[in-house]
């Protein structure tokens, strides 16, 4: 993975990881590549040292099956709306919304309509990106 050290951070644009110190790096998520996981979920990743951060644009009736793992998620709806089901529990994350997933809860998710949204998973999941 790339990292971004010793770059001018305000013109850097990563594409995989950075890791900086104590350092701020600003990220111009505009320059990343998108990468289409799942139908209708067009991502753009980066890394810090312990997180894996993603600005999805969703597509309305895109759906991410039911999964789990490790990593807490925590999902900040921009706009639209989704459903997310966590543990059998559904509920409707729209912007102004955060859902927060635990780390090892079976989760799933619906776009209801075309959104945007930014998930932060800890630790970080370098096989994202």
């Amino acid at each position: 993975m790339a990292h971004a050290q010793g770059l001018n951070p305000v013109s850097y644009c990563p594409h995989a990881s950075i890791s900086n110190g104590d350092r701020m790096t600003l990220v111009d998520t505009s320059k990343l590549k998108v990468i289409e996981r799942l139908p209708g979920w067009r991502g753009r990743y980066f890394h810090s040292q312990n997180m894996t951060i993603a600005h999805y644009e969703f597509s309305g009736g895109a759906s991410i099956h039911e999964h789990f793992h490790p990593q807490e998620e925590v999902y900040e709806v921009i706009e639209g709306e989704l459903e997310l089901t966590i543990d059998g529990s559904p509920q409707i994350a729209k912007p102004g919304f955060v859902a927060i997933v635990p780390a090892n809860a079976r989760h799933s998710v619906k776009a209801l309509t075309d959104g945007r949204a930014i998930i932060v998973d800890y630790p970080a999941r370098p096989e994202f990106g």
